[in-house]
C-alpha cells in the first residue's frame, strides 16, 4: 500500500470507496491524527484515483459510474500477477499439482507426501524422514504445501493465500514472501509430522502463518499498509479451534491437520513480531 492524499477528518468516504471499487482500485482509509489517509494498491492507478476523489469533493455521485477500461482489464490482471511472482506461483503450482493427481493419481501423492508411503502385508507402511532427508529428498519438508485432497480444500487455500500473500509481497517483497512460504512450509509439515500423521497436505499452515504476519504486522504497525479485519481474524482463529475439536469430524469436515495450522500460525507472530519490530526500530 501507498499513501496518496489526506481526506477531511470525519468525512462520510462510503460512496468514494463504492467508486473506487468499482473502478478495481485496490484502496484502504486510515484514521490519522491529521485526518483520513488513503492509501493505494497499485501507483499506477494513482491519475484514476485522483480524479475520482475531486468529482467526490464537488458533490458529483460517483457510485453508478462504470469504468471504460475494459480493453485493458486483461493486461492489468497480468500485470498484477507479476508484481507478485511468488504468490502466484505458489497458487498455480498448487492448482497443477492438484490437476496431475487427477492423472497421475497415488504415484504423485507418494512423491510428495513428507515420507514415502506404500503398502506392505496388507497395510499402510512409511518411510523414515530422517533417512529420505540423507538420501537427498528434502523436498519433502515442503511439498505436503500443495498436496490438496479436494476441490474446496483447494479453493479455501488459495484464496487466503492469494488475500494475505498479495499483501506480504507488494508491501515487504518477493524475497520475505518467499521465506514466509519455505519456513512455515517446513514449520507446519514438522509439526504435523511429529504427531506421527504422515498422509497430509494443505497450505493451511502457510495460510495461518500468513494470517498471523499481517495481522501483527497490521496492529503493531498500522502505517504498513497491512490490513486484516478484525472479524476476519475471529473467525480463523474460531476456525481453528474448532477443527480440533470432535465436533468438526462428526459433522463431516474429515481429518483436519490441526497441528499444522498451529505450526503455522507460531511461525507467523514470530515472523510478523521480528519484521514489526524493525520497522518500529527504524521509524
Amino acid at each position: 500500500m501507498h499513501p496518496v492524499m489526506l481526506l477531511p477528518d470525519h468525512a462520510d468516504t462510503s460512496e468514494l470507496r463504492q467508486a473506487l471499487w468499482r473502478h478495481r482500485i485496490g484502496h484502504r482509509i486510515t484514521d490519522e491524527a491529521d485526518g483520513q489517509l488513503l492509501w493505494i494498491a497499485d501507483p499506477r492507478q494513482q491519475g484514476e484515483l485522483t480524479a475520482l476523489v475531486e468529482q467526490w469533493k464537488q458533490g458529483e455521485p460517483l457510485a453508478l459510474q462504470q469504468t471504460t477500461k475494459h480493453p485493458r482489464s486483461m493486461a492489468h490482471s497480468f500485470a498484477s500477477l507479476r508484481q507478485v511472482p511468488v504468490t502466484s506461483l505458489m497458487i498455480v503450482f498448487s492448482l497443477v499439482v492438484f490437476a496431475l493427481i487427477e492423472v497421475l493419481g497415488n504415484q504423485l501423492i507418494v512423491a510428495l507426501t513428507i515420507v514415502p508411503v506404500g503398502i506392505s502385508g496388507g497395510e499402510l507402511s512409511f518411510g523414515n524422514l530422517s533417512q529420505m532427508l540423507a538420501s537427498g529428498q528434502v523436498w519433502r519438508l515442503l511439498s505436503p504445501a500443495f498436496l490438496h485432497f479436494g476441490l474446496m480444500h483447494l479453493i479455501f487455500n488459495l484464496m487466503w493465500v492469494w488475500y494475505f500473500g498479495r499483501q506480504v509481497e507488494a508491501l515487504q517483497g518477493s524475497r520475505t514472501m518467499l521465506l514466509l512460504l519455505i519456513v512455515a512450509g517446513i514449520g507446519a509439515n514438522i509439526a504435523q509430522y511429529m504427531t506421527g500423521t504422515v498422509l497430509f497436505g494443505g497450505m493451511s499452515g502457510v495460510v495461518y502463518a500468513l494470517l498471523a504476519h499481517v495481522w501483527l504486522m497490521s496492529r503493531r504497525v498500522p502505517q504498513s499498509g497491512f490490513f486484516v479485519p478484525q472479524m476476519l481474524v475471529v473467525f480463523m482463529l474460531g476456525w481453528m479451534v474448532f477443527t480440533m475439536t470432535g465436533v468438526a469430524g462428526s459433522v463431516g469436515f474429515g481429518n483436519v491437520a490441526n497441528e499444522a495450522h498451529l505450526g503455522g500460525l507460531l511461525v507467523g507472530l514470530v515472523t510478523g513480531w521480528y519484521y514489526s519490530s524493525r520497522r518500529l526500530k527504524n521509524s
